[in-house]
């Protein structure tokens, strides 16, 4: 074979690899898990897989945690979502500025006890979704409590608008401001109070470090000779 003809032979299988690679692998990386206690889970269709602390998360993906769980997931602009037990997310939308800026990113929690801490992203990007409520934030530590019929939104630092599915919005404003959505008989309620009857603290003795926040750059363990053994420092 000459040398044109093994050029040739070289870029079509270049080619094949590159047009039958694995959709996950051509997937963005949006950030890793940081903390993980127990069954915390990456679901995709029927089939799940344990996630592990260093281990990368892609957009779009959903994370699910068992009983007596918890994790702590740090995004590529250094937001970090804390979820307890028996809680769901899905990364819905993630469209990025540069390696480390959202210039629009969506959370859905779908069920379960959350700790929102906005990270460097301007703070118009984030959506954060729940069955019955939408939540806008401005610089802000949240914490979320989603359940079957109710949705609790309560503010720790900054300040957030919260709002039903219907449009019906509160501010939020001074620290303990909390949101109170309700849906019984057909009927969504709203309602706003500065005596929370819910926090994430009672949830932050599940698993060390789950309440501490950290930079996306430092959220993975290094190696012993300080390579990153995930590829996922730095938004590589």
């Amino acid at each position: 074979m000459n040398s044109r003809n093994l050029s040739l032979s070289v870029c079509v299988i270049g080619l094949v690899v590159a047009l039958t690679a694995s959709p996950v692998q051509a997937q963005k990386r949006v950030g890793e898990a940081a903390v993980v206690k127990n069954e915390v889970l990456r679901v995709a269709g029927p089939s799940t897989s344990q996630i592990n602390v260093g281990d990368g998360l892609l957009r779009n993906e959903i994370v699910r945690t068992g009983l007596d769980s918890a994790t702590r997931l740090v995004m590529a602009d250094s937001t970090n979502l804390s979820l307890g037990p028996n809680a769901t997310i899905k990364l819905d939308r993630t469209v990025f500025d540069d390696e480390h800026h959202y210039r629009d990113v969506a959370v859905r929690l779908t069920s379960g006890a959350f700790r929102f801490v906005t990270g460097h992203s301007a703070k118009a990007a984030y959506k954060i979704t729940t069955p019955l409520a939408t939540i806008g934030v401005r610089g802000t530590i949240l914490d979320i409590l989603s359940q079957r019929g109710q949705t609790i939104v309560n503010l720790q630092e900054g300040a957030a608008t919260v709002c039903t599915i219907s449009f019906e919005c509160i501010q939020l404003t001074e620290p303990g401001d909390t949101a109170i959505i309700t849906v019984s008989g057909g009927k969504t309620t709203i309602k706003k109070t500065n005596n929370p009857p819910w926090t994430f603290a009672s949830t932050c003795s599940a698993a060390a470090g789950l309440c501490t926040t950290t930079q996306y750059a430092d959220a993975a363990p290094a190696t012993d000779d300080g390579s990153d053994p995930t590829g996922m420092l730095c938004g590589r």
